[in-house]
């Protein structure tokens, strides 16, 4: 072990007895300075590092981009000021300054709305895990930042890879594609939100949409809500379902602003399965 992550330009940052924590280096520099032949080798030029969803895993070393090997790390502001502040690497999907601080905005004031809408059915541990189905930027886990709470982002596998953003600002995620079982192991979640998840689904990929409420209900903790914020049509499709999943309504609203469009948003709540027999033991 001590060899390799030598190798691998690691350095020791700290050791207590049997417990040692490594450093990765900010740059390039380790990587240039080894010996030819050196295992395990930097990965090639052509590699696309951000290449995760369904790719085999390499035993080579991604070096960083010239920007990041310049910059050493010093591109982010520090915590929580990361969260808002815009990403260094926001160039790299052509988004402005302007337009990441006007999504920032958006969804604050998107999340704020949620909250009063759900507020009738929450106390203060009621949401603990969070899920963001469709991440984008991570605006709205950024949006969460004051509730006691942590979400995790997920980014559709064949749409731009935000995900590199959505770490720069400090908060963790991952690539998935919502035609597929998510893996939950070991929780579940107290709420999902899901916006435009059942349009990108069903119109563009073509999968069911009945599977994902499905996937949905299962990844669901009982109690827990989910909010869906699409098409009219798809909230309609979403609320056909409701009483044979053991759903039920908690709050619609329709769009609050002019850049929701023709959103609708649509909050779930999730029942608690009684069997008749228990029915009769809460009477």
């Amino acid at each position: 072990m001590s060899a390799l992550v030598e190798r691998m330009c690691w350095k020791i940052a700290a050791k207590r007895n049997q417990t040692v924590i490594w450093v990765k280096p900010l740059t390039n520099d380790c990587y240039m300075e080894r010996a030819p032949g050196t295992q395990p080798p930097l990965c090639r030029s052509n590699d696309d590092p951000d290449a995760v969803y369904g790719v085999n895993m390499e035993a080579c070393i991604t070096p960083y981009s010239d920007h990041d090997h310049a910059s050493k790390g010093s591109g982010l502001a520090p915590w929580p000021a990361r969260l808002t502040s815009p990403p260094p690497r926001l160039s790299d999907f052509g988004y402005s300054t302007d337009m990441f601080e006007k999504d920032t905005d958006l969804w604050r004031r998107r999340v704020e709305n949620y909250w009063d809408l759900l507020s009738p059915k929450i106390s203060a541990n009621t949401i603990r895990n969070v899920m963001d189905m469709k991440a984008n930027l991570g605006s709205f886990g950024a949006a969460l930042k004051s509730k006691d709470l942590w979400v995790m982002n997920v980014v559709p596998e064949d749409g731009p890879n935000t995900l590199k953003l959505i770490y720069d600002r400090g908060l963790i995620g991952s690539i998935h594609n919502w035609c597929d079982a998510y893996s939950t192991y070991p929780r579940t979640y107290d709420l999902l939100h899901a916006s435009n998840v059942f349009s990108d689904v069903i119109e563009k990929k073509g999968c069911s949409g009945e599977d994902l409420l499905i996937e949905m209900d299962r990844i669901l903790r009982p109690t827990g809500f989910l909010i869906v914020r699409d098409k009219k049509p798809v909230i309609d499709f979403v609320k056909k379902y409701l009483t044979a999943i053991h759903w039920e309504t908690v709050a619609t609203a329709d769009s609050a602003s002019e850049s929701d469009g023709d959103d609708v948003v649509l909050i779930v709540q999730k029942k608690l399965w009684l069997t008749s027999e228990s029915l009769r033991e809460t009477d």
